[in-house]
């Protein structure tokens, strides 16, 4: 399949929605294959689902015959014959593969790029065998793109950003998505990163100073999975408001105890008979009633993360052998 020139800017999907394989009917179509960019090229992984979205996003980025890779999917053919089939129309090869982060559907398709190319350069924060320390700070540079890896820890420990200095964009990894919202390891260090990556659109570098060679100030977020987010530091606000009240909703369904249970029965959500401990899963089908089931326990990671946060600040503690939580006391009033 051949891509159209670099310029002028294409939006027009290069597939048509039937030949698509959609994951909820809420989700809009995306292409297997999409020039986003005049320096950047998404390719799915052939791996849509309830929390890959339309399918892992991969990314060609640079103008030339030099290109860096974002990511390689699970291990689906179609993912690897789609690059070889993309990198041979435009006429490139991968100069550096850099991986945002661990978990296998941004990992599992590493065998079939050596297998197609051996020798090919893969880094990766925290590095497996094989494979290059993709540390804080690094750059990595071809023909229309400069791309500065991120430490952006959260999503998981070794996750990664990075910001691509000409659009001064930012490929998110997971830690931002086109849809929805993400999970996280540690929900005081997934803010923290979040507030870095929101710091980079501004100055260019989280430590203040500016090194952005910006050509096109685009300030997108290109995310590991969904579509592409237009207001990358308005997204990344969001999603810190949405954590604050996520924290907030957990702290007042503790606090108010009987009443939370009796307006949880008038919703049609089982109450706790606990007073005001109540279990994870308790807390999930209260503050998440309006999600379906079947993503509760996806969200009760996300509670878990808050509780053991408040855990940690003294204002709530763990009874009932660690099953139920409560307030501190002294703390209702907070």
């Amino acid at each position: 399949m051949r891509l159209p020139p670099a310029g002028p800017f294409l939006k027009k999907p290069l597939l048509q929605p039937s030949r698509l394989k959609m994951t909820t009917p809420q989700l809009p179509p995306l292409p297997e294959v999409e020039r986003l960019s005049p320096g950047c090229i998404r390719i799915l992984a052939g791996n849509p689902g309830k929390f890959t979205l339309q399918g892992t996003n991969t990314y060609l980025v640079g103008t030339s015959s030099a290109r860096i890779l974002i990511d390689t999917g699970e291990g689906r053919p179609s993912w690897i014959a789609a690059l070889q089939r993309v990198l041979r129309d435009e006429r490139a090869a991968v100069a550096y593969t850099l991986i945002t982060h661990r978990h296998h559907d941004h990992t599992g398709g590493i065998p079939d790029l050596l297998r197609a190319w051996p020798g090919m350069r893969v880094y990766k924060h925290q590095p497996e065998e094989g494979q290059l320390e993709l540390a804080d700070g690094m750059q990595f540079r071809v023909e229309g793109a400069s791309l500065r890896a991120v430490h952006t820890p959260g999503h998981t420990a070794d996750h990664m950003s990075l910001h691509f200095l000409e659009e001064n964009a930012l490929f998110t990894g997971d830690n931002v998505l086109g849809h929805g919202t993400s999970v996280f390891e540690d929900l005081a260090t997934y803010v923290a990163s979040l507030e870095r990556m929101r710091h980079l659109f501004v100055s260019g570098d989280d430590d203040g100073t500016t090194t952005t060679i910006t050509t096109s100030n685009t300030g997108r977020a290109y995310p590991g999975h969904g579509a592409v987010v237009e207001d990358g530091p308005g997204k990344i606000a969001e999603y810190i408001r949405h954590r604050g009240q996520r924290e907030e909703q957990v702290v007042q369904t503790l606090r108010s105890g009987g009443a939370e249970v009796e307006a949880a029965a008038a919703a049609g959500v089982d109450g706790n008979g606990k007073g005001d401990a109540w279990t994870v899963m308790e807390l999930v089908r209260s503050i998440y009633r309006d999600v379906p089931e079947s993503l509760h326990p996806a969200a009760a990671g996300g509670v878990v993360q808050i509780l053991q946060k408040l855990q940690r600040e003294g204002r709530a503690v763990a009874v009932d052998d660690g099953e139920r939580w409560r307030l501190a006391s002294g703390r209702s009033a907070l």
